[in-house]
């Protein structure tokens, strides 16, 4: 499966990948909230790694605190469980690497697919008292969405030392 930057073609698609990604939460009992799909308000491919052609993967990037922050990840179900979401997050690792020290993303502390998925990939929770002005916002920005409907994390991976 071949992993990329997005091109304009596949933005139009990407948000019902995540709402099927997103139909996964019911069975640990988290329902999003109506209209918080992430990818509907990007219009720049250039933040957007895909897995796929078609895509049935995708990871949207942003920037927090002067860092690369993961805004969303995203498997579509019929791909799930196949190493699409490792290779995504490898390409976003990579991508990230060249202008970031680390990459920072929040997601749900106890889904298995979330933070202990993360964990794995080594990352590690941070704690408020390190979050940076943007995160903080940005946390706020969740819960103000409804997004505050099962424990979540802040999470943090730094990247290897190798930029120039």
């Amino acid at each position: 499966m071949v992993i990329r930057w997005a091109r304009e073609e596949d933005l139009a698609g990407l948000a019902d990948l995540e709402r099927a990604a997103d139909t996964m939460f019911a069975d640990v009992g988290i329902v999003f909230p109506p209209d918080t799909t992430m990818i509907e308000e990007c219009d720049d491919p250039g933040r957007v790694i895909v897995a796929g052609r078609p895509p049935v993967g995708f990871a949207l990037l942003g920037q927090v605190d002067g860092l690369t922050h993961l805004d969303q990840l995203a498997v579509h179900p019929d791909h799930q469980g196949q190493g699409v979401g490792t290779r995504l997050i490898e390409a976003v690792c990579d991508a990230a690497g060249a202008t970031s020290d680390a990459i920072t993303l929040t997601t749900f502390r106890d889904v298995p697919w979330n933070a202990p998925w993360y964990a794995r990939r080594g990352f590690e929770v941070l704690p408020p008292e390190s979050w940076g002005p943007e995160l903080r916002a940005l946390v706020e920005h969740e819960r103000a969405l409804g997004l505050e409907i099962a424990p979540r994390v802040v999470m943090r991976k730094t990247l290897s030392a190798s930029r120039p």
